[in-house]
């Protein structure tokens, strides 16, 4: 088609309209932001916003810019505005006073994927589905007293543990210890969930715990499509979308014969009112739709992912986290060992009633938690509407971290802030479970972590009798100090690399 001068006119007239509208929307946003009295914020570059000054460590790099910018930061990565909580105080402020503002998730591409179109608990939107999910949860599986009726499992589990790094002191030989608390946790999850061990529901293609790690670090992963809607297709190109599809497909392959194997036992008992373990209870509650809101089968999958995954994986690396500061303490281990063994004296297994006499033992797990965290900014919260925090407009869908990891490690808060030092803890009266916020590894308020109780039992157990019954040190003469804290990329953080040692079996 020929370019006619009225046509010439014509474009012209629409490019500046197009170019006005800009200006205008610009001006608009900057009076709109004045009017709102935003955040501090760091210098952003059109359309990348401020991703640029962050790094592979999420929660380094927003503790790095809140020094600068202060407790209460808003950042823009890509189209999302992400509000950096960075402070005790901030942290009150939100999880406190502002509590049901931020009590929704952001929707993600991972947790899309991997948990069923969110209708899991810790990725549900906040509603009427979430709140009786969460009830069913804790009510059959993470609340005290189903807590204290898997004990039995616990002892269990942690016995056969024991057991195998028996067989290494007699061979003399290291272990992955990091690989041995993945499996434990992973196993005692499988049994309180599916009813069973989990070597005999996986074939060597399908751990469910390297899965389960697989998960974590994919909720973490880099995704175009979230922080740029119309770049979605460089996920294919980056192989994220691969990654999700192939790991949702295993999940789903295993998820599903766990399902349909309790549902033809259930067939064979002619009942569902047996109920053994938590499958059967979410069938039960499917069948007899006890909570007015529809459960299906996905519904069932991906809240079983969720206490599975989220709970495997911060179990274990909490152990591991410890297990890792003692070794690099050694007067630290030896105190520990000393307390534990004292109240434990001949006795062939650690019991539970021993821990809550160990006093010492509690402070290294609580210092342990302080410096990791297992989730260092928490799980992502979003703004259901517009709010004032501290004199700022927060608008409404703006994403929310609280780096819980930069406050527990705040000098102003913690003497020797970075050091690994139990006895802070011995005189005080904090407490991890949300109400100190200078102190919140499980979070805090209505999107807190409902399986605190669950975990904690676990590591306690766990620890206690692992510093009992083996003597530890690193392999091939490495020197303590020399252990490399090296953190992971992903939504929880773990070693980056694995934890090698060399047990030797204590004779009491």
């Amino acid at each position: 088609m020929a370019l006619t001068p009225g046509l010439l006119l014509h474009l012209l007239k629409l490019l500046s309209i197009f170019f006005l509208s800009i200006i205008f929307l610009v001006n608009l946003s900057r009076i709109w932001s004045k009017k709102t009295n935003l955040p501090p914020s760091p210098p952003k570059l059109p359309f990348i916003g401020n991703l640029h000054q962050l790094g592979h460590l999420l929660h380094h790099s927003f503790r790095d810019l809140s020094q600068k910018y202060g407790p209460i930061m808003l950042l823009h990565l890509g189209h999302t505005p992400v509000l950096v909580i960075s402070s005790a105080e901030m942290a009150k402020e939100v999880m406190k006073n502002h509590d049901i503002v931020f009590a929704n998730r952001p929707i993600s591409t991972a947790a899309q994927v991997l948990f069923y179109k969110c209708q899991s608990v810790g990725f549900a939107p906040y509603g009427e589905y979430w709140k009786q999910v969460r009830k069913i949860c804790v009510t059959e599986l993470l609340g005290v007293k189903r807590v204290q009726s898997f004990k039995f499992i616990r002892e269990e589990e942690i016995d056969f543990l024991i057991m195998k790094i028996l067989q290494s002191c007699s061979q003399q030989s290291p272990v992955n210890l990091s690989d041995m608390l993945l499996t434990l946790s992973n196993n005692i999850l499988s049994r309180c969930n599916f009813g069973r061990r989990h070597e005999n529901i996986d074939d060597d293609n399908h751990k469910f715990g390297k899965l389960s790690r697989e998960v974590m670090h994919l909720l973490g992963a880099f995704s175009f499509g979230d922080l740029f809607p119309c770049l979605r297709w460089m996920d294919v190109l980056t192989g994220l979308t691969a990654r999700l599809k192939r790991t949702c497909q295993q999940v789903d392959v295993l998820l599903d014969s766990i399902i349909n194997e309790h549902l033809i036992e259930r067939e064979i008992q002619n009942s569902l009112e047996n109920k053994q373990d938590f499958v059967d209870v979410l069938l039960h509650v499917q069948k007899e739709n006890e909570l007015n809101i529809d459960i299906n089968k996905d519904n069932i999958k991906a809240i079983l992912m969720d206490v599975l995954v989220g709970g495997m994986d911060t179990i274990a690396t909490t152990m591991e986290w410890t297990m890792a500061e003692l070794l690099k303490s050694p007067n630290t281990m030896k105190k520990v060992q000393a307390e534990v063994r004292q109240i434990v004296g001949k006795k062939m297994r650690v019991q539970e009633e021993d821990i809550q006499q160990m006093e010492y033992f509690k402070c290294v797990i609580k210092e342990a938690l302080r410096l990791h965290p297992p989730g260092p900014l928490l799980v992502p919260r979003e703004s259901v509407t517009s709010t004032q925090i501290e004199g700022y407009g927060i608008p409404p869908k703006t994403r929310l971290y609280i780096n819980v990891w930069a406050i527990q490690r705040d000098p102003m808060l913690w003497d020797r802030a970075d050091e690994f030092v139990p006895e802070r803890f011995s005189e005080s009266t904090l407490d991890f479970r949300g109400q100190n916020f200078e102190f919140l590894p499980f979070g805090s308020g209505r999107r807190s972590c409902p399986g605190m109780s669950f975990g904690i039992a676990v590591v306690e157990l766990a620890l206690a009798n692992l510093l009992y019954w083996f003597d530890w040190e690193l392999p091939h003469g490495e020197l303590n100090e020399m252990l490399d804290m090296s953190e992971s990329v992903g939504f929880t953080v773990t070693k980056k690399i694995p934890l090698h040692v060399l047990p030797s079996h204590y004779m009491a």
